[in-house]
């Protein structure tokens, strides 16, 4: 069973009336659940508690984290988004949701500015599956449409994704790289664009699909770390 553990700064939940009634408890605590029923052992981090949620511990026994953030991704400690990077590059799964594409982790693990263009219009959206053979679109038809979504649209200020899953169109005109994954030393990054907080999106069944996926793809894979550093040789070196 995998060990997932979302994470979400929880704030919009607690400031704006609409998110809460949308999501009641908390973005965090809709996609553990449905991460749940799924099979996956799934826990929550929070940014208000004793260092986010994502204590040693955590970090320590989770071979997955789901990460959401928005209002408040310059109060992410340093030293927290290090433990994290740290946590990847030793193998942990990491997948990104939405504004996420602005938080500390995400920038750090790309070395760009991850910005973009946006617009809040209750836009149609298709996210078109342009790799339907990938482990993370599996079970999903020829696209998603979501009725009304947040736009976000090129230029995408992020290095080639290794892996382009799914491609965005917008009813305003604008196409966006929506499902784009990354390896980071021995960890995977999965990037999904769908999930504003005042849409009811992560209860589409196809959006949890992919999510649901996605940890299934990003877990670490079973065999043993590569080794670092000075290395004896593995065969007798003549002498020069």
């Amino acid at each position: 069973m995998v060990k997932v553990t979302v994470w979400n700064e929880n704030r919009h939940e607690k400031q704006n009336p609409l998110v809460g009634e949308i999501y009641p408890e908390g973005i965090h605590g809709t996609i553990a659940s449905f991460l749940k029923e799924a099979g996956y052992e799934a826990g929550t981090a929070t940014l208000d508690e004793p260092e986010h949620g994502l204590t040693d511990e955590v970090l320590n026994n989770t071979e997955v984290l789901i990460w959401w953030g928005h209002l408040a991704h310059d109060q992410v400690q340093d030293e927290i988004v290090q433990k994290v990077r740290q946590r990847v590059l030793d193998g942990m799964g990491l997948i990104v949701l939405h504004s996420g594409h602005f938080s500390k982790i995400f920038k750090v693990l790309m070395g760009t500015s991850c910005d973009l263009k946006w617009r809040e219009a209750d836009e149609k959206e298709r996210l078109w599956v342009v790799a339907p053979s990938h482990p993370i679109a599996e079970g999903i038809g020829e696209y998603i449409e979501l009725e009304k979504e947040e736009m976000y649209g090129e230029h995408f200020d992020i290095p080639a994704p290794d892996e382009l899953i799914f491609t965005s169109w917008f009813e305003g005109g604008e196409i966006f790289r929506s499902g784009c994954t990354f390896n980071r030393g021995n960890g995977k990054v999965f990037y999904f664009r769908p999930g504003h907080e005042t849409y009811p999106t992560y209860y589409n069944k196809d959006v949890q699909r992919v999510i649901t996926n996605a940890v299934k793809w990003a877990k670490p894979v079973e065999r043993q770390r590569p080794v670092y550093g000075n290395a004896k040789p593995l065969e007798t070196i003549s002498p020069k």
